[in-house]
């Protein structure tokens, strides 16, 4: 036996580059069946999204209006933000119920509660019951969003984590899909049906993950955590080496976790003041409470939640028009949101951030200036240029910080705080939500397109912040990554620093048969660098 520190290592190499690559995974029947498990916590964004969309779609279906008398500004306003008010009562005992009871139990307890939610919303009749239906939905899916990307970011195979966390808010757009197409499809029916049938296909993802979570394994970091060690280790030996002994990818991922989860709990920082307590952590929580801000103030959240109110000022008032050009968003949105997923990692993300940042200031700039034409001329270009706008912007968002606000978020956080500075960061999302949904409408009203200068010139903002503050993470683990942030007062293992661990022993011969054994075949792929 060897200590791996005495292994040749390149001078930008870590201990982790000798036994992961890359290549064709699909050939190794551990890792199809762990990428398809983790299709559970994934279709969690999806309920998330389905929920947006279907609000927005609604608002332009006559069945709906007339069947709730024509709602007022305000009472649009109450019917989007009591979705966040209920997402906002969840944010505090979410990160408690993943830490104590498993990533798992998360998902499970919030699937029952959005699925009642959903079931009691298309059965409704009488507003205080749409309501609070609405309340449940937000309750729900916040407990199942709180536990989902941390199990997907703590389970999955290390070369598919960042694509897989990048993915998982990038599928807001597949539930948005569904609900604009389904509201579309539904909208000509002369009944009650044209709306409550969306509303009832809200609940396909919580009965999926019923079904299925029952299946998956929980984090083996969590497991680490609270002592059950072995179980840990046999996740880590079935799922990333398909069964194989001393293999030494498992070898090096488990004392990785021991390590970190040990430096962590001797320093006893799992206290929500503890995210702000260090200048690591303060520096984190600045960068993921910024980027929280600016998910949903950027403009988005006029377009997303209030698109018939964007259409109707250029003259689209038809409901056939309105709902077409919403799905249609929403498939382009998902093209590039996945797109910039898979690519996550060669990119990198302060790339990725930057570059939708600029875009978006170019396309809302372009909003804004169509708008007030039109505004002024009723010019037919004019519209045109509104819609093509909203594509461009749309475009822009979606290839940062769809994909990158949960995923850098996750990544950026050390293992106990992660589920509490995952929760603060929804916290932000929602306080930002519920101000936009009361606020926008009204504004939108009064101001008209003048109140697009407000999101143009806090875009200009938003992008000199991210110049100077995002830090780049690509092809790193969870616990390199955050070693980032702390330096010389590091809450994990020098191993994590990218320096070799005299402690963690691994058989030579180990590391070089798990180079064929434990990843895909020899000749398909070449080693990450």
């Amino acid at each position: 036996m060897a200590p791996l520190g005495a292994a040749n290592f390149g001078p930008d190499e870590t201990p982790l580059d000798i036994v992961i690559y890359s290549g064709r995974w699909y050939r190794h029947r551990h890792l199809v069946i762990l990428n398809l498990m983790l299709v559970v916590p994934l279709v969690t964004s999806y309920a998330n999204g389905f929920d947006g969309s279907m609000m927005n779609g609604l608002q332009s279906v006559d069945e709906w209006k007339e069947y709730f008398g024509y709602p007022t500004s305000k009472e649009l306003g109450l019917f989007n933000a009591i979705q966040s008010i209920g997402a906002l009562a969840a944010t505090p005992p979410a990160p408690f119920l993943s830490d104590k009871f498993g990533r798992r139990a998360g998902i499970l307890v919030g699937a029952v509660i959005t699925l009642a939610g959903a079931i009691a919303q298309t059965l409704t009749r009488d507003l205080p019951t749409f309501v609070a239906a609405r309340f449940m939905i937000g309750f729900g899916t916040t407990l199942a969003m709180m536990a989902s990307p941390l199990l997907i970011s703590e389970l999955a195979y290390p070369t598919h984590r960042a694509p897989l966390t990048a993915l998982y808010n990038s599928l807001w757009f597949s539930g948005q899909i569904v609900a604009g197409w389904s509201t579309f499809g539904t909208f000509r029916i002369p009944n009650e049906l044209s709306w409550r049938i969306p509303s009832a296909l809200q609940g396909a993802a919580s009965v999926i993950q019923l079904l299925f979570v029952w299946f998956i394994p929980d984090s083996p970091r969590w497991l680490v955590s609270v002592g059950r060690d072995q179980e840990a280790r046999d996740v880590l030996k079935k799922w990333h080496a398909g069964g194989e002994e001393n293999n030494g990818l498992v070898q090096f991922e488990y004392q990785e976790i021991k390590n970190a989860i040990a430096a962590e709990s001797v320093r006893d920082r799992s206290a929500w003041i503890d995210l702000f307590r260090t200048p690591g952590n303060r520096r984190r929580m600045r960068i993921i409470l910024a980027i929280a801000l600016f998910s949903q103030w950027s403009g988005n959240g006029l377009i997303s939640y209030y698109l018939e109110r964007v259409l109707s000022g250029i003259h689209i008032e038809s409901s056939r028009d309105q709902t077409l050009i919403n799905g249609c968003i929403a498939i382009w949105n998902l093209l590039w949101a996945a797109g910039a997923a898979m690519f996550v990692d060669r990119l990198g993300r302060r790339k990725l951030f930057l570059t939708s940042n600029i875009g978006m200031l170019i396309g809302f700039s372009v909003l804004t200036t169509c708008a007030g034409v039109f505004e002024s001329s009723r010019a037919p270009r004019a519209g045109h240029g509104v819609i093509a706008s909203l594509f461009l912007y749309q475009a822009a968002y979606a290839i940062g910080y769809t994909p990158l606000l949960v995923s850098y978020t996750v990544e950026i956080l050390p293992f106990f705080l992660r589920a509490k500075g995952l929760a603060m960061m929804y916290l932000f999302v929602t306080a930002a939500l519920i101000f936009n949904q009361y606020t926008n409408p009204i504004a939108l009203e009064a101001l008209k397109w003048k109140y697009y200068l407000i999101y143009t010139v806090w875009l200009v903002f938003e992008l000199v912040f991210i110049y100077f503050f995002a830090v780049e993470t690509r092809n790193k683990s969870l616990e390199e990554t955050a070693a980032l942030f702390d330096r010389d007062a590091a809450m994990i293992p020098d191993m994590a620093m990218g320096r070799r661990p005299e402690s963690l022993v691994v058989d030579q011969v180990s590391l070089q048969s798990s180079k064929v054994s434990s990843v895909p075949e020899s000749g398909d792929h070449k080693p990450r660098v």
